[in-house]
């Protein structure tokens, strides 16, 4: 029996994991396969919530996080902490996800072990080291040491081809962020932070976190934000506001005490995932978010200046405005009042799969190593 063994440790990759996870657990009858849980716990609380609503329970969890940890600490302390753990398990194959510095030192420790790698979310690209940061880097790392590629899309596999991947090794398999949402959606859905908002109103999901912006671009979207609630009162934004310190002292220095807007603790994945089929349309600088509203019919503000994601942009259900104050004011108005684009938006086809991508992934896994194809690369 060969194992195969997950690797992730954030709150975006357990979502997108999770269902994978819950593929492998089900084939695991089939004594093929053994899978392996190991979590870094480089975010701890946002994913403790998710491993439990999934009903994930780890083997090995290396609770890594520390304040104000840098990227330097993470990456050290998860080949450290994978070293013992791969000589141990000796898995066949290991699986990461999308972009994080848990992924990047994870396909790391792998390599050093001779271990390939399976990479979940491949090919998404910038082409720009310092946008997102360090996202690209450790995707291009990762996808340099990999031996399986499940690209998400059409252009996710271009772009490994355009790196000169073997062509046999990509599988388009769709986003495990759709296949999430079919464990999580409920239309009996509540949560407190609706009783607070009239049945009239509509409502703006923000989400903001990423490292290049916090400081001045964050400012200026949260100014932005601050300028549409004062003048559009028959409009609640509801922010769940990042752990992160400097996230926490900006939303509040410049929303908190504003009546229609909501500056709540984060969310689990079910209370997101819920609330924003809730919303009229979504803001946020992360990448998942992109793939998920799609899926929900929600149009989606991109506070960045530039996506991994295009595919979104292109389809139309995506709308790059960058940080820029009056520019994200702008875009928000606009989806407020401008009814026939707002309809364009939602009817628009979502490019991000079909919600089986996860089956797909555990078939080429088994079919990869039924094949004893293994290469370190």
């Amino acid at each position: 029996m060969q194992k195969i063994m997950t690797i992730f440790g954030t709150r975006p990759e357990a979502i997108k994991m999770a269902p994978v996870v819950k593929q492998l657990a089900a084939d695991d009858d089939d004594d093929e396969t053994e899978p392996v849980v190991v979590v870094t716990g480089q975010h701890r609380e946002m994913l403790k919530q998710v491993l439990n609503f999934f009903k994930i329970q780890p083997d090995y969890d290396l609770t890594i996080m520390t304040k104000n940890q840098r990227l330097d600490q993470i990456t050290s302390r998860v080949l450290l902490g994978l070293d013992p753990i791969l000589e141990q398990e000796r898995p066949a194959m290991t699986l990461v996800h999308g972009d994080t510095t848990t992924t990047m030192a994870a396909s790391l420790a792998s390599f050093y072990h001779q271990i390939p790698v399976g990479h979940v979310e491949a090919g998404l690209r910038t082409w720009d080291l310092t946008s997102p940061f360090p996202e690209e880097a450790n995707r291009q790392v990762t996808d340099n040491l990999a031996s399986l590629y499940f690209a998400p899309t059409v252009l996710s596999k271009q772009n490994l081809l355009k790196e000169h991947h073997p062509a046999d090794r990509i599988i388009v398999t769709g986003n495990t962020a759709i296949d999430a949402l079919r464990y999580t959606v409920n239309q009996e859905y509540h949560h407190d932070v609706l009783d607070r908002i009239p049945a009239d109103h509509r409502i703006i999901l923000l989400t903001m976190h990423r490292r290049e912006n916090q400081g001045s671009p964050m400012t200026n979207v949260f100014q932005a934000v601050r300028d549409v609630a004062l003048a559009n009162p028959h409009v609640d934004v509801i922010y769940p506001v990042h752990l992160s310190p400097r996230v926490q002292e900006l939303a509040h220095q410049i929303l908190e005490g504003i009546a229609n807007v909501h500056l709540i603790a984060p969310l689990d994945v079910v209370d997101f995932h819920n609330l924003a089929a809730w919303s009229h349309f979504i803001m946020t600088d992360s990448g998942g978010v992109q793939e998920e509203a799609p899926s929900l019919n929600k149009p989606v503000l991109v506070l960045r200046d530039t996506t991994e994601r295009p595919e979104g942009v292109t389809a139309g259900t995506l709308k790059l405005v960058g940080t820029d104050r009056e520019q994200v004011g702008q875009a928000m108005l606009t989806l407020l009042n401008d009814d026939q684009q707002y309809q364009r938006i939602t009817a628009a086809q979502n490019p991000y799969g079909d919600g089986h991508a996860a089956e797909r992934i555990v078939d080429h896994c088994k079919h990869f190593l039924t094949q004893d194809i293994m290469s370190t690369r």
